[in-house]
């Protein structure tokens, strides 16, 4: 019994910090303030808003009674009561105490408060003010249904509509209050959401996290599906999170106005009420973390089949040309088939909660009846303070139990803020790690006694490799295939960092990586050929002549409109692609380049023609090649053998047909 309590309070401390590490950011610096801070500013909301409040209604009710003194006396005497009385004892003294040390926590924390962060506190203010209000009103309610009952009883005909204009003013008061609440709600969360998804995306983006986290290597990241979480995930969290935190505050909010009006009606009642709480909260919550796994291996399945249906979008041309609809077709189904297998097994747990909910939700119907039918039989209450302790024993109840009303979901949430916090931290941990000793930048590339072993790899693919590659210098690597030519390359270009040995390599934007099958953006033509550069650098002349120097002056007839867009990889062949991906080379002129298989789709013509641009420009080159013509266009040659050894020789005096 100790130890399942102590793994289950681990587990729930656990998961509150995960949420902590997702919603304080965006309130509070996590480098600047603790926990207990976030915590305590949040109660001190609450102080702030229920002081102004309390300052609000005694400045109304005064001006009320000065002005229309009768009417005041007449429909708001208890409220005007109500507010003399906590001025005139302790009360008063308590709320002003605790008014004043919310204030004084927001200005203590007015430094970690910059950066628009008061502009958050402001609008969940705001939220809680109109939270608050609409309670007030639901408690006023409460009092109305008593009087009212009591009227239609007695037969009193004027005191029944006077009440009855009442509850039409708490309604008229009520509506557009609530409604303003859920539109700040709705903004604070597309706010919040905006904001998490810019961090994301930006550390997603920083020290090139979204190679290092690929999701076909699921295994060696233990994170999947990235594209879902910054989005799927990120407006779940962040809708659910105010849902919750407003719950709790409404919640809070309404047991705080109504357990005294059930406390002055039947103290019994509300002793049996904890009770029944008690037991109804402890057996659902059980029952609930069944869910969080459930939910949480649902969101992964979901997460599976989809990213399955984007990969048969985006190679859809492959598949076509190999025929090869039918093994799609059954890993996409295989896909389906642990979605729906999951889903079942939700269906089950779900129905199961949702009946022990409706037994708790029916109990509580007939619990009131029980308790209070004997006071009212024995003449101890009239009927409509039976009524008034039914209204607030539900709504009493409705704020204890909010846990269990909503256990389904806040499985689906805690299943959601594991995966978001997972990425999150990865993300983090990924972008803000500092670069490796073994890379530093220079004004030219020197591989010194590097070692390259792959990621996950035990053995090297090259051993005590030195080389260097200076202003001008043209290198050609050859070898078998899986010999490590393209690992080279990403070592060289800063991808992969070497086991041992150092790599120095040109800042960013002084070197630029082709590959066999160029990178084609979803963009323009415009965009296409001035990628990564910004388009507004170049001018349509300047475009339209490196067009026509990588021999693609047909493609402006075609699409003589460099603005247009088209899904550009569909429409382009292999050889266009990479001679555009020269064209964009010519435009952003970096100093290095590295070339990897980057003509293989072109004739030998065409091939030398654009090795010749290239030597013109007077450009460092690293070449992945296997035609003997590229010899020519190259200084050096670096041979790997497969196994580790590799050897640097003249161009001139390599032979490629003894190789």
């Amino acid at each position: 019994m100790t130890v399942s309590a102590t793994v289950s309070s681990a587990g729930l401390r656990g998961q509150l910090n995960k949420l902590r590490n997702l919603a304080q950011p965006f309130f509070l610096p996590l480098d600047q303030a603790t926990g207990w801070h976030f915590s305590g500013l949040l109660l001190a909301l609450l102080f702030c808003v229920g002081g102004l409040v309390l300052i609000a209604l005694t400045g109304l009710t005064g001006l009320s009674q000065q002005l229309l003194p009768e009417f005041t006396a007449k429909y708001f005497g208890g409220v005007s009561g109500t507010i003399e009385t906590i001025w005139s004892g302790s009360w008063g003294i308590a709320f002003s105490a605790l008014f004043l040390i919310g204030v004084a926590s927001f200005i203590a924390m007015r430094q970690q408060l910059r950066s628009r962060r008061w502009l958050h506190w402001l609008m969940l203010g705001v939220i809680v003010l109109m939270l608050l209000t609409v309670n007030g009103i639901n408690a006023g309610i409460g009092f109305i249904a008593r009087d009212l009952t009591n009227a239609l009883v007695a037969k009193q005909e004027e005191g029944f509509y006077r009440i009855l204009i009442i509850y039409a003013c708490c309604f008229v008061v009520a509506l557009p209050i609530r409604t303003a609440q859920i539109f700040f709600t709705l903004k604070l969360g597309l706010v919040w959401r905006d904001w998490l998804s810019r961090s994301l995306i930006g550390d997603y983006m920083r020290n090139r996290a979204y190679y290092v986290l690929n999701p076909n290597d699921e295994q060696a990241t233990d994170l999947d599906n990235p594209d879902q979480r910054i989005t799927d995930d990120t407006r779940s969290f962040t809708a659910q999170s105010l849902q919750f935190t407003l719950g709790i505050f409404d919640a809070l909010l309404t047991f705080s106005l109504n357990i005294l009006i059930l406390w002055s009606i039947s103290q019994k009642l509300t002793f049996a009420l904890f009770a029944y709480a008690i037991v109804s909260t402890t057996v659902l919550v059980f029952a609930g973390r069944r869910l969080v796994k459930i939910n949480y291996d649902q969101l992964r399945y979901e997460a599976d089949f989809r990213y399955g249906l984007v990969h048969i979008r985006n190679n859809a041309e492959s598949i076509a040309f190999y025929s090869g609809e039918e093994p799609e077709r059954q890993e996409t189904t295989r896909r389906l088939g642990s979605v729906v297998r999951n889903f079942n097994l939700l269906i089950i747990w779900q129905v199961i909660i949702s009946a022990m909910q409706r037994s708790v939700g029916y109990a509580g119907v007939f619990f009131p009846y029980l308790v209070m039918a004997g006071p009212y039989f024995a003449g101890d209450i009239d009927y409509g303070r039976f009524i008034q302790a039914g209204f607030a024993f539900n709504m009493v109840e409705g704020s204890l139990l909010f846990v269990v009303n909503r256990i389904d979901e806040l499985a689906q949430f805690t299943a959601g803020v594991g995966r978001l916090e997972g990425f999150q931290s990865k993300v983090e941990q990924v972008s803000h790690a500092i670069a490796s000793d073994a890379v530093r930048t220079s004004d030219s590339i020197v591989v010194q006694h590097a070692d390259l072993t792959p990621p996950g790899g035990k053995q090297p693919i090259l051993r005590n490799l030195s080389l260097s590659i200076g202003e001008a210098d043209r290198l050609l690597v050859v070898g078998p295939s899986g010999c490590g030519k393209t690992s080279l390359l990403r070592m060289i270009s800063g991808l992969w960092a070497p086991s041992r040995g150092s790599v120095e390599r040109p800042e960013t934007g002084e070197l630029l990586f082709i590959p066999q099958k160029p990178y084609m953006l979803l963009g323009s033509l415009r965009e296409q050929l001035c990628y990564p550069t910004d388009e507004t650098r170049f001018s349509d002349d300047q475009l339209h002549h490196v067009l026509e120097e990588v021999n693609l002056g047909s493609l402006l007839k075609r699409y003589p409109d460099l603005e247009v867009k088209q899904d550009w990889p569909r429409i382009l062949s292999l050889g266009e692609q990479q001679r555009l991906a020269f064209g964009r080379l010519l435009l952003n002129a970096p100093r290095f380049v590295v070339l990897d298989e980057a003509t293989s789709a072109l004739d030998v013509a065409t091939e030398e023609h654009l090795y010749s641009l290239l030597r013109q420009r007077e450009l460092a080159v690293v070449s992945i090649g296997h035609r003997p013509t590229l010899k020519s266009f190259h200084d050096s040659v670096l041979e790997l053998s497969g196994n580790g050894d590799w050897r640097l020789i003249p161009a001139t005096s390599y032979d490629f047909g003894r190789s």
